[in-house]
């Protein structure tokens, strides 16, 4: 009989101590997805800049730059698209340069005050 009396007294501590660890446990999957957002973020920034320099070298002289930021923009969705910025530049070697702000949580939402950079160059393709 003493111990049953003693299990009783323990009956939903478990339901208690994971209702005190679900704040810890949801604090933990948000800072998870926010680091994969920084990722993606960067990910996004470099390709936009292939993207870019690779258009960059294609185009004649005098339309590399419009080429070049058009074709960084290109494969960024409105939400990335937003606050990107894109610079391009340079003669027999071109570089392009992505700017990206990192949202807080989901894109098109609030951004952090941090930009993600992106480089890229190529050597500019001689046409005869």
């Amino acid at each position: 009989m003493r111990r049953r009396g003693r299990l009783r007294k323990d009956r939903g501590q478990v339901a208690v101590e994971l209702l005190g660890m679900t704040p810890l446990i949801v604090l933990t999957l948000v800072l998870m997805w926010q680091c994969v957002l920084v990722g993606y973020a960067f990910t996004l920034a470099g390709n936009a800049a292939d993207e870019g320099v690779r258009a960059g070298t294609a185009a004649p002289r005098g339309a590399r730059d419009g080429a070049c930021a058009e074709a960084g923009l290109k494969h960024l969705s409105g939400a990335w698209r937003d606050g990107a910025s894109v610079r391009c530049g340079g003669t027999g070697f071109v570089t392009a340069d992505v700017d990206l702000k990192v949202p807080v949580l989901f894109p098109g939402s609030i951004d952090f005050p941090v930009t993600v950079h992106g480089h890229a160059g190529a050597v500019e393709e001689v046409k005869d």
